[in-house]
């Protein structure tokens, strides 16, 4: 009798391996893949067939969009009110309507391009003479008198938002107003020549008021940047850097802004809560 061959002889200490899957077990996983990737867009489509949260809206979107002047202006007034310890009565109200605010046409995503084409807006038809000429008129354009003046919680800010406006600063140069890395003296001397758009923090634009450098005759938008950063602190509830805001804002722009020679505009988003009083998207 022949002895059996050792490739053939089975050991029977080794594990046996599993068999492959075969075609139908594979079918019907990929069935529940498919099946539990169609929910998932079910649950997060848009009118438009794309992927994403329901109305293809997310929640940063919500608490971005734009709220309406008479919300903006609510909200400002009662920051005004509760930072000031003060109330105004419905007479001192009364002058201040939504025409106080300009409104501007930044996306949630908060294209400082847009800041451009808003301000041209708000000049209308002169909006070129006004703020891309580069020559001082006498009696009509004087020497460091801004028509639209930015006002941001720092350096940064201020220059970033300058960055929208490029294309309206090319001949006439916009004036950088903060004291990172610049000399009062040097902004003095800057404030000499024509400035139609002007961009600085609250303290430095208030010490340049002060001297009778930066001068307000031509004054017509105020652009107040209340973005958050990532400590979630904006121009408005920046310790120190807020009650610099309101003392600039009580002592020179209140007042023009109730006659109605200075308007408003609040760059960035609400909270949400004043969001949801703004107008409806259509």
């Amino acid at each position: 009798m022949k002895k059996p061959s050792k490739l053939s002889s089975k050991n029977p200490s080794k594990k046996r391996q599993p068999l492959a899957p075969n075609k139908t077990e594979l079918e019907d996983k990929s069935k529940k893949k498919k099946q539990r990737h169609s929910n998932t867009n079910d649950d997060n489509s848009n009118p438009d067939g794309q992927a994403g949260p329901a109305n293809g809206r997310t929640s940063d979107d919500v608490v971005a969009a734009p709220a309406s002047a008479s919300a903006q202006l609510k909200f400002f007034l009662d920051l005004f009110q509760s930072a000031n310890g003060i109330q105004l009565s419905s007479l001192e109200l009364e002058p201040l309507k939504d025409t106080c605010i300009l409104e501007l046409s930044q996306c949630a995503s908060q294209e400082t391009e847009s800041l451009g084409k808003d301000m041209m807006a708000a000049f209308g038809s002169s909006w070129k003479e006004i703020l891309c000429g580069k020559r001082l008129l006498e009696g009509k354009v004087d020497p460091g008198n801004p028509a639209v003046l930015i006002i941001s919680a720092s350096a940064l800010k201020s220059i970033d938002l300058l960055r929208g406006l490029r294309s309206l600063t090319k001949e006439c140069h916009a004036v950088k107003l903060f004291s990172k890395h610049m000399k009062v003296e040097e902004q003095v001397s800057l404030l000499k020549n024509r400035v139609n758009i002007a961009s600085g923090t609250p303290s430095r634009i208030k010490k340049l008021i002060d001297i009778e450098a930066l001068g307000l005759s031509r004054l017509a938008v105020i652009v107040l940047d209340i973005r958050s950063d990532v400590k979630g602190y904006s121009l408005l509830t920046l310790p120190q850097v807020r009650d610099e805001f309101w003392d600039l804002y009580k002592n020179y722009f209140h007042q023009r802004v109730v006659d109605g020679s200075l308007r408003l505009s609040l760059y960035g988003s609400l909270p949400s809560g004043t969001v949801l009083k703004g107008k409806k998207k259509s």
